[in-house]
């Protein structure tokens, strides 16, 4: 593989192989309450304890695919590092919010909105990287360099709570 293409990609592969890690984690957390459910067979129905870990986990599955498109579409049509530190991030925010659903619902709340925030800077990221390729395409100038530098400004706010 082109080490110039691997450059632009590798802290993205990096993010998604530990969210990757994330999600069998949090499915064999839900495999180990359904073992001390007393059953041979996985149900979906059964403890509190199980219902609230086997509810957070396909909360998290749910919002998965959305996480990972918008991560890739960030870090590839607009800057690399900033997309894998949102991503990060929302990886940071995804485990807040399990563990906070384990206990009262309410504790993840918090969990809940920053990661809607995280999800919502790698979308205008990657709608940024598309209008700068159509900007290239039918005025011949780009903003990338503008793009990269307020990418990388505005990624440290989303520590702000």
């Amino acid at each position: 593989m082109d080490p110039e293409i691997v450059e632009n990609i590798v802290l993205l592969v990096i993010v998604t192989l530990i969210s990757v890690i994330q999600n069998v984690s949090f499915a064999f957390k839900v495999e180990n309450e359904s073992k001390s459910q007393q059953s041979r067979t996985f149900q979906r129905t059964g403890s509190p304890a199980f219902e609230k870990v086997y509810t957070a986990n396909q909360n998290c599955i749910d919002a998965y695919p959305t996480f990972l498109a918008v991560l890739w579409c960030a870090g590839v049509l607009c800057s690399q590092a900033p997309a894998a530190f949102a991503g990060l991030m929302y990886l940071f925010v995804r485990q807040k919010y399990f563990v906070g659903y384990l206990g009262e619902k309410t504790q993840s709340t918090p969990g809940y909105i920053f990661g809607k925030r995280i999800i919502f800077f790698l979308f205008a990221m990657s709608v940024a990287g598309i209008l700068n390729y159509y900007l290239i395409l039918v005025f011949g100038s780009s903003i990338e360099m503008y793009l990269k530098t307020m990418s990388s400004v505005i990624s440290p706010l989303l520590l702000i709570p």
